[in-house]
């Protein structure tokens, strides 16, 4: 072998041979238990960041791991290629969408490969080709056959000189983000998929994911948010309204419904509709409304504002009229449109009272005793549970109570009834853009809305289109719009929306089982794969993305595709990629960021910052936070350039040393340099050791106690390694470890042969114990160590049970609980023995400053208190 550590040449060698051999081409027709590995594909962007580097690193240590643990191992990657990025790319650049993401595939996948991850390339898919979205295409047709995908109305963010639909981040300050036009709320006819018919299976099958963190099953409940409460109908006041009806509300404090002071409508409410008529302050106040965002997280940071309609509804137990307010934080597609507000136990209506002068009636007593009566300024407490206060006959009871006696009461007069309800609303999937799957609907002014028939599946999207930013462009190509009717022939129209690219994101996993399959979505592959064994992704994704591929495997289950209830068994999020960030005040408000190479930080003693300069002028920085690292800090790393000087296996030894998976990883060029360090090192002591000879690893005999210290050692790294990485998925201590071991080996002054038999030992066990890690490294350092054999063919280290046999044993030694030394003793050494030997001890002796002993306990195996 090469007497220095070569890491470019040893890598290409190791990644030809591997290309050579199809080394990680995954079967279906092996006998041994599958392990699919996967971690969530890239969108592709460019080029790879080092959030990609540590994901994807994490997921092919954990599958070559199970390769050597005896699995059939599949590790797919593919490309979640459709998507607005892609659309403003190419109205900044002026080429098709497509073009630059298949550019950007071509260049990540050569950064993937540089990294040398163990997939299986040939199951590679993208989604943005028609043999794959055809089969979501497919599905779609029959869930809207079955009433699973609908079509109804909902608001819309519409920029009205763009004349196209924005995402809710795309609306700046009210103004859309290219034309700057103030942005309207329309409403537009968009798909839907009925996730609320799986809520009740989506919430209960947490309950069945016991290797998912805790953080993101709790998420996903509260997502999900499923609630016990009442419906409530107010009758309308007919000499104010015009007509009998009632408004139905939901509230989950019917409790506190004595304490209701007024009703709330959304701005698309028929109420309000209804009032406008006649009152055109209130028909701007309205169209002002539609002009905000649509997002529940932007209704709810927003100023309060609303109007009086001069409507009335009438309160269902009491007979009192309320007011009717037409108000921005009310969401037409949450719930009925409609809220109760009490104002003395709910803050958003509180603050709305307050604003607008509205009755506060303070009617559940404090359990804890914070406050008689409510005034402002609003505590948190007046929202907590009590008791039924100035609430006629319902006073005295605590919520459970009430609930029951208000809910009789309400369902006695038909004016309501206990409901459960859920936070989940239905998924809609409608996208007014043109990079992405199209739906395969034909409009018919006949027939109605009519499915496309297998037979003419894909409906293929155009690629060479020109994206302007201003409408649909599917909307401007007749040779894609214009059609005959399935059904009747007669000329019809195809739909121009796209589907929500979280749609492909939610069955992927499924296909690279199937990547090949020409005649169905899925075929009896998939139920040899599925579920995926391990799957790794950012906390970021854990309800949208996750929640969608969860619904999506229920739909796939129940149209006969795979036979399992959940996609992923066990769920690994990584933590985020950190590092410092510099700037200079650039004026406005406005900062000028500085990537960190470009800065020298003059540190103190203790290793912290003092201050900074700019290595190109010697004039200071600004010093800001440590935060993840993103283009719009300018404190990314680029993994090509790490890989290009130090190997790949420093970027990848580097990354799972620095912290746990789950855990920040914050960035230090100094840890990469103690990465490469120690394998140079490790490089070192194979090279070392073969130049004397390659001799068998010891298999038995006698040997010196050192050896034996040396043996357990190893075997004991065996044991704790392997469950780091199959249980714990701690790759870092796994690391320290072997580390450990090594530095062991280094010391050892034992010349004999038999020592040299047990080094061969030692360096093959952590050897094969990195080679999950640095995978080109091992290779290269295995085939020195046992010339003509593959790393790729061994089996992971067994543990010698015999090796942690010991003779002797060391307990720790304390004087009244605290430590003082440590004592060797045999291993059979009695009880008696063992307290005599601790007393004579000269630590123990300094520190009882000659008094006598009370009592002396002895833990077997662990330590001795000499209490006095």
């Amino acid at each position: 072998m090469e007497a220095q550590y070569q890491p470019q040449k040893i890598e290409a060698d190791a990644q030809r041979r591997w290309i050579e051999s199809a080394a990680f081409k995954a079967v279906e027709t092996s006998d041994k238990p599958k392990y699919y590995c996967l971690s969530m594909f890239p969108y592709p962007s460019g080029k790879l960041h080092m959030g990609h580097v540590r994901n994807y690193t994490i997921g092919d240590v954990l599958a070559r791991f199970h390769r050597m643990q005896g699995y059939n191992v599949m590790q797919p990657m593919g490309w979640d290629a459709f998507g607005l990025p892609a659309e403003n790319a190419a109205l900044k650049n002026g080429v098709p969408p497509a073009a630059w993401t298949y550019a950007n595939i071509d260049h990540m996948r050569t950064q993937l490969k540089s990294l040398g991850l163990a997939i299986d390339w040939e199951r590679e898919l993208a989604t943005c080709k028609p043999e794959y979205y055809r089969w979501e295409q497919w599905l779609f047709t029959r869930l809207f056959e079955k009433g699973v995908i609908y079509k109804k109305t909902a608001s819309v963010n519409w920029d009205p000189v763009d004349n196209t639909v924005l995402a809710n981040e795309q609306v700046i300050d009210g103004r859309g983000w290219r034309s700057g036009a103030l942005v309207e709320k329309r409403d537009i006819p968009m798909y839907f998929m009925r996730i609320t018919a799986y809520a009740d299976e989506l919430l209960s099958g947490l309950d069945t994911l016991p290797d998912w963190p805790e953080q993101v099953k709790t998420m996903q409940r509260n997502w999900i948010g499923k609630s016990f409460g009442c419906e409530v109908h107010f009758p309308y006041d007919t000499a104010s309204i015009g007509e009998p009806g009632v408004l139905k509300v939901y509230t989950t404090r019917p409790d506190t419904l004595m304490g209701a002071t007024y009703v709330a409508v959304a701005a698309e409410h028929a109420l309000a509709a209804r009032a406008a008529a006649g009152n055109p302050a209130l028909a701007e106040f309205i169209a002002e409304c539609k002009r905000g965002g649509v997002a529940e997280a932007d209704i709810a940071t927003q100023a309060k504002k609303g109007m009086d309609t001069g409507l009335f509804v009438t309160h269902p137990l009491s007979g009192e009229k309320l007011p009717v307010w037409v108000a921005n934080y009310v969401l037409m597609g949450y719930g009925e449109g409609a809220v109760m507000a009490v104002p003395a136990h709910d803050e958003r209506d509180f603050e709305f009272a307050e604003l607008y002068r509205l009755p506060v009636k303070t009617v559940i007593a404090s359990s804890s005793g914070a406050y008689e009566t409510v005034v402002a300024p609003w505590l948190d407490a007046y929202g907590d549970h009590g008791v039924c206060i100035n609430s006629g006959k319902y006073d005295g009871l605590d919520f459970d109570a009430a609930l029951e006696a208000i809910a009789a009461d309400l369902q006695s007069k038909g004016l309501g009834s206990k409901r459960t309800q859920f936070r989940l609303r239905d998924w809609g999937i409608s996208r007014q853009r043109y990079w992405g799957c199209p739906i395969p609907i034909i409009h018919c002014a006949t027939c109605g809305d009519v499915p496309v028939p297998d037979d003419q599946l894909p409906v293929v999207l155009p690629e060479d289109v020109v994206v302007t930013g201003a409408g649909s462009p599917l909307a401007k190509i007749p040779e894609f719009y214009q059609c005959t009717c399935p059904k009747c022939g007669q000329p019809a129209r195809r739909e121009t929306d796209t589907m929500d690219t979280f749609v492909e994101s939610s069955w992927y996993y499924a296909r690279y089982a199937s990547y090949d399959c020409g005649n169905a979505m899925l075929d009896t592959r998939a139920d040899k794969w599925l579920p995926v064994d391990q799957y790794i992704g950012g906390i970021e994704h854990a309800i949208l993305h996750l929640l969608y591929a969860r619904f999506f495997h229920k739909l796939m289950r129940d149209e006969g595709l795979v036979q399992s209830s959940e996609p992923f068994t066990r769920l690994l999020t990584q933590g985020m990629v950190i590092a410092p960030t510099f700037y200079r005040d650039a004026g406005d408000g406005k900062k000028d960021w500085i990537n960190p190479s470009e800065v020298d930080v003059r540190m103190d003693e203790r290793g912290r910052p003092l201050d900074a300069v700019l290595k190109a002028d010697g004039l200071p920085v600004v010093i800001g936070g440590t935060e993840k690292m993103a283009k719009s800090k300018n404190n990314g790393v680029d993994p090509q350039l790490l890989i290009d000087g130090y190997g790949a296996d420093t970027a990848r030894l580097f990354m799972m040393f620095a912290a746990p998976p789950e855990q920040s990883l914050e960035w230090s060029d100094a840890g990469v340099e103690g990465a490469f360090r120690f394998l140079k090192r490790l490089w070192k002591l194979v090279h070392d050791h073969v130049s004397t000879g390659v001799v068998p690893a010891y298999s038995g005999g006698e040997v010196s106690a050192e050896l034996k210290a040396l043996r357990f050692q190893l075997h004991s790294a065996i044991k704790k390694i392997s469950d780091d990485y199959g249980r714990r998925q701690t790759f870092n201590t796994a690391i320290a470890a072997v580390m450990e071991l090594l530095n062991a080996l280094s010391k050892m002054t034992d010349a004999s042969p038999a020592a040299h038999s047990v080094a061969q030992e030692v360096l093959e066990g952590a050897v094969l114990m990195l080679a999950p890690i640095v995978p080109h490294a091992c290779e290269a350092l295995w085939t020195a160590l046992q010339p003509g054999t593959r790393l790729l063919d061994q089996a992971w280290p067994k543990v010698d049970e015999s090796a942690l046999e010991q003779d002797e044993i060391t307990l720790v030694l304390q004087v009244n609980g605290k430590l003082r030394g440590e004592l060797t003793v045999a291993k059979s050494t009695s009880r008696e023995v063992i307290e005599q030997l601790a007393l004579a001890h000269e630590a123990a002796q300094k520190f009882m400053a000659g008094q006598a002993p009370k009592k002396v306990v002895v833990v077997p195996g662990r330590l001795v208190n000499i209490v006095v």
